[in-house]
């Protein structure tokens, strides 16, 4: 049995993730783990409380986060585990990631704005740093079935096999059609040597699962991404976060961060 994690701040976007995933898995075999950072308020730090008294705050919260976890398990009946932790969200996923074996996390995204773009994140962080298939839900998804799902990747770069399989899976257990979309910036490139050897590789692992090519010329791959999103009525993006060196970093806007910040749909990002 698979196991989600469904990250929650009991926020507007973490409900809707929430909601959102539910529907999504709707009758197949899975548990959930509602996982909860609560960490204590600059005022009660300020205000030197007692270890007692945090602890009793603490218990509230853990109190909460249990019934909401039951509330859950009565109005789906999908097992719920509650999942109360403090500290560095990092370090605190990391960990219940690994306590619980969980396949999935599932994480609410705010609407685009340009310190999004710029900076980021809780959802674009765990986007770069987490090693588990992130699904980040925008407000203004709606779930109406996983019919189409575009494959946004860099041929030339190639993509793992280890990759390829997970998107197939997913692809394979909603019955959908997988659109292999690559940008390149001349027709010259778009034949390269090494995205032929990416197609061949794609061809050998996805089996049965019905699917397509779609190369284009672009500058601006972003636009071309939520062009194609549109145009080809799209339920569900995948993308792979690729890593970039410290310097790079502080200079480079990542893709996928922009992606999953301006979006209506919801982005499931696959990490190497």
């Amino acid at each position: 049995m698979k196991r989600i994690i469904v990250a929650t701040d009991y926020a507007e976007e973490a409900e809707h993730a929430l909601k959102f995933i539910m529907e999504v898995f709707e009758g197949k075999d899975y548990e959930l783990v509602l996982f909860s950072l609560q960490n204590p308020s600059i005022h009660a730090m300020n205000a030197r409380l007692s270890p007692d008294s945090m602890f009793k705050i603490f218990e509230r919260q853990n109190e909460i986060l249990r019934l909401k976890a039951e509330d859950i398990t009565a109005q789906y009946g999908v097992k719920t585990i509650p999942y109360l932790a403090t500290g560095l969200f990092y370090d605190q996923m990391t960990k219940c990631i690994h306590e619980t074996d969980a396949k999935l996390l599932v994480m609410g995204m705010a609407k685009r704005s340009f310190d999004q773009d710029m900076l980021g994140n809780t959802t674009t962080a765990a986007i770069s740093k987490l090693k588990i298939p992130i699904l980040s839900v925008p407000l203004g998804a709606r779930f109406t079935g996983l019919k189409h799902i575009l494959f946004a990747c860099d041929m030339v770069r190639g993509v793992q096999k280890e990759i390829l399989e997970k998107v197939k899976d997913f692809a394979s257990d909603f019955n959908a059609v997988l659109e292999v979309f690559n940008i390149r910036k001349t027709v010259e490139q778009l034949n390269e040597v090494k995205g032929q050897e990416t197609r061949e590789t794609i061809n050998e692992v996805m089996g049965i699962v019905s699917y397509y090519y779609k190369n284009v010329t672009s500058n601006e791959v972003v636009k071309a991404i939520r062009d194609e999103v549109k145009v080809s009525d799209t339920d569900l993006l995948v993308m792979i976060p690729y890593k970039y060196g410290f310097w790079s970093s502080l200079t480079h806007r990542s893709k996928t961060r922009m992606m999953a910040s301006g979006l209506d749909v919801p982005l499931l990002t696959i990490s190497i």
